[in-house]
């Protein structure tokens, strides 16, 4: 399995901090960003990871993660020219990363967690085809996410985008794994009222073939969404630094 972790976007949010960097590079208490999914990517035991981003901010990026050596990685770097593209316009940019590999596992650039997903991982590995969505559950927001309903072998029903009336309290985090169909099902998503391709309609083509599951985290923080959001994370990472709970 390879990785890809998703640094792009406008983060018009959190601007002004934003007119300097990228929004994955700010950081959360003792480190940038980006490096809480690459950690995570590393200990996992995946070794080969693809980091795209804006053409203004790759330098920034290189400067500060070589060839990611210091993680145990091996970096490679994709320019999403469209920022408006959407998420799943970004995953496409891996297609000719992984074509050496049946699987990806993807991250967005934002996520805070801390779920060792290796067992998910080799769980994942042994099915012939399918996808997982990561969910979190939330006892109030959730409305502010994709709601994920599912029955009780995981298998994942529906997966609606920033619902009015939630089917569950299980938010999508931004945390996927899919098999080698990915890169064909992108291409066969239209645009939609926002004029990208939405990471939702995708997982859906999974969801209605029947072969999209959800798999739990226990302590996720989606820390590029507001300054409100950016400050938890800082809060309830140094939290959990100072108790030992986190290097």
């Amino acid at each position: 399995m390879k990785g890809i972790v998703l640094a792009g976007g406008l983060a018009t949010r959190l601007r002004p901090l934003t007119w300097v960097t990228n929004k994955h590079l700010l950081p959360i208490y003792n480190k940038p960003m980006i490096f809480f999914p690459l950690e995570v990517m590393a200990k996992a035991g995946i070794r080969d990871v693809l980091i795209t981003t804006s053409s203004d901010h790759a330098g920034h990026f290189i400067n500060l993660l070589k060839g990611g050596e210091e993680f145990g990685l091996k970096l490679e770097f994709a320019v999403q020219e469209n920022l408006k593209g959407g998420i799943a316009d970004a995953i496409a940019l891996g297609e000719e990363f992984a074509k050496d590999s049946d699987d990806i596992l993807v991250i967005l650039g934002d996520n805070i967690f801390t779920f060792n997903l290796k067992v998910s991982i080799d769980r994942f590995e042994k099915r012939e085809k399918g996808a997982v969505v990561f969910g979190v559950k939330m006892d109030t927001g959730s409305k502010q996410y994709g709601v994920i309903e599912v029955d009780i072998d995981g298998t994942v029903l529906s997966i609606e985008e920033k619902p009015e009336q939630p089917k569950s309290n299980i938010a999508q985090a931004g945390v996927y794994m899919y098999d080698r169909r990915v890169f064909s099902f992108i291409k066969l998503l239209s645009p939609s009222k926002r004029g990208e391709l939405e990471v939702t309609d995708l997982n859906n083509m999974y969801v209605k073939e029947g072969t999209m599951r959800c798999e739990m985290l226990d302590f996720w923080i989606d820390a590029g969404t507001s300054f409100d959001e950016l400050l938890r994370a800082n809060n309830l990472v140094a939290e959990k630094i100072k108790k030992g709970e986190l290097l």
